[in-house]
C-alpha cells in the first residue's frame, strides 16, 4: 500500500537538495525504524532551526558521518512530528508542505495545526531570491 499525506493523497516527495527523509530517499515516509516519526515536510526557518538547537536538535551543523549537510533556511526537511509540535507550542515552528507530510504526522499534531502554517513551495526557489 501506497504511503498516504495528512490529506489522504498519495505522498509526494519532500526535497532532494539536500536529500532528506528517514531513508534518505527524498520522502517523509516512516516506518518501524524510524522511532522519531520524521513525518513533517518542513520548509524551516532561521526561528526554527535556533529553536532545535536550543532544545539539543541542531539541525544547521553538518553531519558528514550521518549525510546530513546542515540546514539553511527555506531547506525543506522531514522533520520529527515531536519537536515540530514543541516548536509548535513555543511559536518557533516550521512551515508545513502538506502533500509531502506523511500521515503518521497525525499520531502527534493535529491536523488543524500543520493546516495553519501550511506552504505551497514550488521545486525550485531560485525564482523567490530578492521577493519580499
Amino acid at each position: 500500500m501506497a504511503d498516504r499525506n495528512v490529506l489522504g493523497d498519495p505522498l509526494v516527495p519532500c526535497g532532494t537538495d539536500p536529500v532528506t527523509g528517514f531513508y534518505r530517499d527524498g520522502c517523509c515516509a516512516t516506518g518501524p525504524q524510524d522511532r522519531g516519526s520524521h513525518t513533517i515536510c518542513a520548509v524551516v526557518t532561521a526561528e526554527f532551526l535556533e529553536h532545535q538547537r536550543e532544545i539539543g536538535n541542531d539541525l544547521s551543523t553538518p553531519r558528514p558521518d550521518l549525510r546530513f549537510p546542515g540546514l539553511q533556511p527555506g531547506d525543506r526537511w522531514c522533520v520529527t512530528a515531536v519537536n515540530w509540535m514543541r516548536a509548535y507550542r513555543d511559536g518557533a515552528a516550521a512551515y508545513v508542505v502538506l502533500a509531502s507530510t506523511h500521515e503518521r504526522a497525525l499520531d502527534h499534531v493535529p491536523l488543524a495545526a500543520l493546516q495553519e502554517l501550511a506552504v505551497d513551495v514550488p521545486s525550485d526557489l531560485g525564482g523567490l531570491e530578492g521577493a519580499a
